[in-house]
């Protein structure tokens, strides 16, 4: 059979190299026609066994991203889900019963059916280089690794850091890969291929797991699937996510094997593959590669960022821009103000860097107090972060605009006001555009990027690149008031808000939205974001004609802010809100909360604000915690009235 996408090659000591590199493609996938010629390769070497087999990479971005998703998509019956799985699992099920010895080189990201294909081998080499990933997300899909990780996975490093791995769909990097027993060893990329032959060669034995191992993935397996199960309840609900549930019945009840799996039963391969929360996170697995396309169109990578403003979202812009490996400059009135942004990032960065102090002490280096505004001269980027007050920006950014470098990008932060008004400081308005982070700024992946009238083609084009530099999801959007998410959550904060004017419990309202799916509760969402931030967004937010809650203009005058003081609608500890028990939820209670932020929703796209209704789902999921299980606001809309209006 011609080999398209592999190459085979035997070296003079007769060891097998097989080449991964699909023509075309920015990564690896195993599609069809690639597995089709690995199970040639497998026939191949079984007739005439070499010395031992090597499985690795052509492409330097990475070992095998997982399955082709395309190919899923088509998948539209129990029988194409179980041919599919069945296929996958037998030819793994081969390569890990070859009678050689059979390592994967892994170099980059190695995910979902890649790392299934890893762990078919009898060893794993890692290669120590940041892009090295190694993952099982299929649960991000809504679906299971079936070609054998359930199997294999929990054996080789134990049930609880692999049903971990597979609950969260989280990654881990070469060294931890090594010190749970994923990889055998993890090497510099300048001895990879030698390292590789030696311990192909070296006749140790595989893994043996260790006795606890053992007895959890045994006598104790019923323990450890009820832990797993009770700490995925807390986390998700089984009807909105069906497939964390899945993984853990199939590994505690089938020993990982899917196929074992009645097809009467709700973790069945035909339930999981084809349940509606499948077909939507794929598709929002597709939103969010359509919104990292739009940072590939420049090759602009700052080295040095200055950031005006040392509050909350200032300073954390500031860390995460150190955290990637830029230069970072933090201006504010004085050396004070941001000594709590240095506190933060070093706990941020000692967290990240667990392993390798002298990564986190580099990356605190090159965030640099600055009150004095010296680095203005010298950076790439220029980011804006202080209060929202449109004359405070304007002097501000005349001044920036004196003093920074005239190819410099410049940025401004703000939630609410317009980028054309404060453009009118300027004298060059084209260089200025939006780039909008959304609270927590570590955790949340959004960032608009505002492109008001003015605004030059290339400004625009760099700002998009330098979000994507901090692997953050670029949003085009419209200069229009609240731009797209906050557009969108003013409304539906306003109405939970008169919702507590109207005497129903903070706490009750939180726990109606988090049963609809929402990471926290609108109510915790406002004291997050800062009461005086939600009345200086206020009706620009809100919608024109729209009436302040007395309760949050209460709270305001009193000082009581929401998080950052203490206290708000709830007291704070701790960072943590101090919740009384929720009442019993009313009726309609989460929809009612959530009809104004679908209007809004509609009418940003009417206005242009976003593209289409799909770029309106992908920035309400990734900026505001829209529940992905339902694919969006519109998306969901459409499904509900296909459905004869059942949501």
């Amino acid at each position: 059979m011609e080999l398209l996408n592999w190459k085979l090659e035997r070296d003079a000591d007769g060891i097998a190299w097989a080449t991964l590199d699909v023509p075309g493609a920015a990564a690896n996938t195993l599609g069809s026609r690639v597995m089709t010629e690995l199970e040639a390769i497998v026939d191949q070497l079984t007739v005439r066994p070499p010395s031992g087999l090597v499985i690795r990479s052509g492409k330097a971005a990475g070992f095998i991203a997982g399955a082709d998703i395309e190919e899923f998509t088509r998948i539209d019956s129990a029988d194409g889900a179980r041919k599919l799985v069945e296929r996958g699992w037998s030819l793994f099920e081969r390569l890990a019963a070859l009678r050689f010895p059979t390592l994967a080189l892994v170099r980059g990201h190695c995910m979902s059916g890649g790392l299934e294909l890893a762990l078919a081998c009898r060893y794993r080499l890692a290669v120590d280089e940041p892009g090295t990933r190694l993952a099982l997300p299929e649960v991000m899909l809504g679906i299971m690794p079936a070609w054998g990780g359930m199997l294999r996975l929990p054996r080789l490093i134990g049930p609880a850091a692999a049903l971990d791995m597979m609950l969260t769909g989280k990654g881990v990097d070469a060294p931890k890969a090594k010190r749970l027993g994923l990889a055998d060893d993890c090497v510099p990329t300048r001895v990879m291929d030698d390292a590789a032959r030696i311990l192909l060669m070296s006749g140790c034995p595989p893994r043996r797991p260790s006795i606890g191992h053992v007895l959890m993935n045994g006598p104790l397996r019923g323990i450890v699937a009820a832990k797993a199960r009770k700490t995925a309840e807390a986390k998700v609900r089984r009807e909105h996510y069906p497939a964390p549930f899945a993984i853990i019945d199939t590994w505690a009840n089938h020993g990982g094997n899917a196929l074992a799996v009645p097809a009467s039963s709700p973790s069945s391969l035909g339930a999981i593959f084809r349940s509606p929360t499948a077909r939507n996170l794929v598709r929002v697995f597709f939103l969010q590669e359509r919104l990292k396309g739009f940072g590939k169109d420049g090759d602009f990578r700052p080295r040095h960022v200055h950031v005006v403003g040392a509050g909350v979202m200032g300073g954390d812009i500031a860390a995460e821009c150190a955290l990637r490996g830029m230069t970072v400059t933090l201006q504010d009135q004085s050396v004070g103000r941001i000594a709590p942004v240095i506190a933060r990032a070093a706990q941020r960065f000692g967290r990240k860097f667990r392993s390798k102090p002298r990564e986190a002490r580099f990356a605190l280096d090159r965030l640099i107090p600055d009150p004095a505004g010296h680095g203005v001269a010298k950076a790439d980027v220029v980011i804006e972060a202080i209060f929202e007050d449109l004359e405070a920006k304007r002097a501000l950014f005349a001044d920036i605009e004196r003093r920074a470098r005239p190819d410099a990008l410049l940025a401004s932060n703000t939630s609410s006001l317009r980028i054309a008004d404060i453009a009118t400081a300027l004298t060059r308005p084209e260089r200025l555009v939006g780039i909008h982070f959304f609270n927590p700024v570590a955790v949340l992946p959004l960032v608009e990027v505002v492109r008001a009238a003015q605004s030059g083609d290339e400004a625009f084009r760099r700002a998009a690149a330098f979000v994507r530099r901090l692997d953050k999801l670029p949003l085009p959007v419209k200069d229009e008031p609240g731009f797209l998410v906050n557009a969108l959550l003013g409304p539906y904060m306003y109405e939970a808000l008169r919702c507590v004017e109207e005497g129903i419990a903070p706490e009750t309202i939180d726990a109606a939205l988090v049963a609809f799916g929402m990471p926290l509760g609108p109510i915790e969402l406002v004291d997050t974001v800062g009461l005086d931030i939600a009345v200086a967004a206020g009706k620009a937010l809100a919608g024109a004609g729209a009436v302040m809650p007395r309760t949050l203009a209460e709270r305001v005058e009193r000082g009581q802010l929401g998080k950052k003081s203490g206290q708000g609608f709830y007291a704070w500890r701790d960072g943590k809100a101090r919740k009384g028990r929720p009442g019993a939820i009313p009726p309609g209670l989460a929809e009612r909360i959530m009809a104004p932020l679908r209007a809004a929703a509609e009418a940003c796209v009417a206005k242009g604000v976003v593209e289409d209704a799909d770029l309106a789902d992908a920035g309400v999921i990734f900026g505001a915690g829209f529940p992905p299980f339902t694919g969006g606001p519109f998306h969901q809309s459409r499904a509900a009235a296909s459905s004869g209006g059942r949501r």
